[in-house]
């Protein structure tokens, strides 16, 4: 008998989504192409500490038939949470049938023939589920990774989840003419998910200039570099927005930021997995979520130089006409080309334009 993990994978939403929505717990589409093969975790003090899921090595073995009591449980568990864990945006049956999934394919290899080969120990994948159900951790940081674009990133506690709306800043850079040969800044990366992105596209020359204010952060942003082989192209830097900046002043030829922009009231509406889990450094922006999309707009005029680009991702709608209008009225002198871009779902999402 052939233990099959994963369960069928379908999704309603259009193609331009299908590589954005891999393992996300507000929506789902099937699997994106993986980028680079990671057979073990690269030799740096965060891999000690952090070592994903899908980066452990084959160390244990479970029979198949308690591998399928585990899932035959493992459902059980979600079907009975699922309402109370969907009354307030969180997952429902079926993502969490495949977030099931998506755990078994990081932990699990069926070699054909006798037991099944695990990362960690059938015990330990109880324990990790029952996390997931009764405390809401996001399944991402139970498995240490988030599929976006086309990349593995490596994540953990302390750290924001890239979205699949953030995909589009790097995006957006690729439309600026002679970009790859420019000086970026990622400002607030996280995990480095934008700095990676926009690193592949870079050629001689280019480099991007990293930045936040959280070691953690910093340190899972330092292993996706070294796992994407762009040290050479992308400088970490530690400290708040635009001061580990000051050396290029002036010199940027863009930068982007997804910074925080949720009212500080706002945050303990939103579904438990983000609220009770995700660093409140990375959502909360202020009382009415633009303390830090202010501050980005008042620096980029400095820190850009002319010419340079910059894009900006927001709340949505309302709060992006405001640094929209801004941009055109109170900095009209130091900015121009000011678009509102809306993002896969129609949400007017981001600002671009370019320093006079």
């Amino acid at each position: 008998m052939t233990l099959r993990f994963p369960f069928s994978i379908c999704s309603p939403l259009p193609p331009n989504l299908a590589s954005s929505l891999r393992r996300r717990f507000s929506a789902s589409t099937p699997p994106a192409a993986t980028a680079l093969s990671f057979s073990q975790p690269p030799s740096s003090p965060t891999a000690e500490h952090l070592n994903p899921l899908f980066l452990r090595p084959l160390s244990f073995t479970a029979s198949r038939s308690d591998l399928l009591d585990f899932r035959r449980w493992a459902e059980s568990l979600a079907l009975a949470a699922a309402p109370r864990l969907s009354s307030d945006g969180g997952p429902g049956e079926d993502l969490l049938r495949r977030e099931l999934a998506w755990m078994l394919e990081d932990a699990a290899a069926d070699p054909g023939v006798g037991a099944v080969r695990l990362r960690v120990e059938l015990e330990e994948l109880y324990r990790l589920w029952r996390e997931r159900i009764e405390e809401r951790r996001p399944l991402q940081y139970i498995v240490g990774c988030e599929h976006w674009r086309d990349l593995v990133l490596a994540v953990q506690d302390g750290v924001l989840i890239p979205r699949p709306e953030t995909e589009m800043v790097v995006d957006l850079v690729a439309e600026v003419e002679g970009f790859e040969h420019g000086l970026w800044a990622d400002l607030g990366t996280g995990s480095g998910a934008i700095s990676v992105g926009i690193g592949r596209m870079l050629r001689e020359g280019g480099r991007v200039f990293a930045t936040d204010l959280s070691p953690i952060a910093l340190g899972i942003a330092r292993l996706n570099v070294e796992r994407y082989g762009l040290k050479d192209k992308i400088e970490l830097r530690q400290g708040s927005w635009f001061e580990p900046l000051r050396d290029v002043e002036g010199k940027l030829t863009g930068l982007v930021s997804n910074p925080p922009y949720i009212p500080s009231g706002n945050i303990p509406g939103l579904q438990a997995e983000v609220c009770q889990h995700e660093p409140e450094l990375a959502l909360d922006g202020g009382a009415d979520g633009t303390d830090h999309l202010l501050h980005l707009c008042q620096g980029s005029a400095s820190a850009l130089r002319s010419g340079g680009f910059f894009a900006f991702e927001t709340n949505g709608d309302e709060q992006t006409k405001l640094i929209a209008d801004l941009m055109t009225t109170r900095w009209a002198k130091l900015f121009h080309s000011v678009k509102i871009v809306p993002d896969f779902a129609g949400i007017e999402r981001f600002v671009t334009g370019f320093r006079r």
